[in-house]
């Protein structure tokens, strides 16, 4: 166990270090300049500004300098935001990020599997035909159509929820939905199938034979195993969770690190853009890591790392 953890965390830092340098080179590869109203700006006082921030520099001499402050815990310094370090933009940023992450995971968790373990005990059933034509349309359209197809009808032509902006809990209710939606469908699905699948196993018979209730072999026996494959897709779909919120964050006008990261693009602002991937790419990471870690311990059954 000991050597499958310490070789999962030599290939998340290996992982990184690719990441980080394929994002310097692609950032660095956009055109345009990352200064505040360049047009009204001279070649020479363009110029000035390249030799101030070392954009002169050799584009390896700009890589290892960049590398050297991401060790340092540096992300270096906005172009956009007056100046201010891009770690602190972040940090601002972060909280309402992670808030609008975590409901949508929690709602997508918990309403997956209630409707995966409904349309399993209901097979053949209306509930069951309506869970999977859920799931097909959960899984096929985008989040931002679901956003902008709750803000007609419950924020326009219905009135009853805000449209735009993080404050009250109604305003959390359509982007942690919008965000929801794929995490549902996706968990709904495969609950459904491993339900179904572990209902017709032999221990399923053996212990319905021994005079168990219904609920309890349901409770203890059934859904209890259904739930171990629904663990490694929480970690994959976590990548949804993290990309959907960059264009939710903007369609409701969510002050959260999604809205500074599309903002960032537009205005080429390099240290943002590098910061946030950076970010967005090491909690990925760590949610698979973490993921594999708890699929571990809850089947015992289970060797990591072939036997250590």
């Amino acid at each position: 166990m000991t050597g499958y953890v310490l070789k999962r965390l030599a290939y998340m830092v290996l992982t990184m270090l690719v990441i980080i340098s394929l994002t310097f080179v692609i950032t660095k590869s956009l055109p345009g300049t990352p200064y505040q109203n360049a047009q009204k700006l001279t070649e020479s006082q363009i110029e000035a500004l390249n030799e101030q921030y070392g954009l002169n520099d050799p584009m390896p001499v700009q890589y290892v300098r960049y590398l050297g402050n991401i060790f340092q815990g540096k992300l270096g310094i906005s172009f956009q935001y007056d100046g201010r370090d891009v770690t602190t933009i972040i940090a601002n940023k972060l909280p309402v990020s992670a808030q609008l992450g975590l409901e949508s995971m929690i709602v997508g968790v918990f309403f997956g599997i209630l409707l995966g373990a409904i349309a399993a005990l209901r097979q053949g059933t209306s509930l069951d035909y309506g869970t999977t034509l859920f799931a097909v349309l959960g899984i096929s359209v985008p989040s931002f159509i679901f956003g902008q197809l709750l803000q007609y009808l419950f924020g326009l032509k219905w009135d009853l929820l805000p449209v735009a902006y993080w404050e009250s809990w109604q305003h959390h209710v359509m982007p942690v939905i919008s965000l929801a939606v794929f995490m549902i469908a996706l968990i709904a699905r495969y609950m459904r199938t491993e339900l179904v699948e572990v209902l017709n196993a032999d221990y399923i018979t053996t212990a319905k034979a021994k005079g168990l209730k219904k609920s309890t072999v349901i409770a203890k026996h059934s859904i209890r195993n259904a739930l171990i494959p629904i663990v490694t897709i929480v970690g994959p779909a976590t990548a949804s969770i993290v990309t959907g919120s960059l264009v939710i964050e903007q369609i409701f006008a969510i002050p959260g690190i999604g809205d500074t990261f599309v903002e960032a693009i537009f205005t080429n602002d390099y240290p943002v853009i590098m910061g946030t991937t950076i970010l967005f790419a090491a909690l990925f990471i760590f949610a698979i890591f973490v993921t594999d870690m708890v699929y571990g311990i809850i089947d015992p059954r289970i060797r990591l790392g072939g036997g250590d």
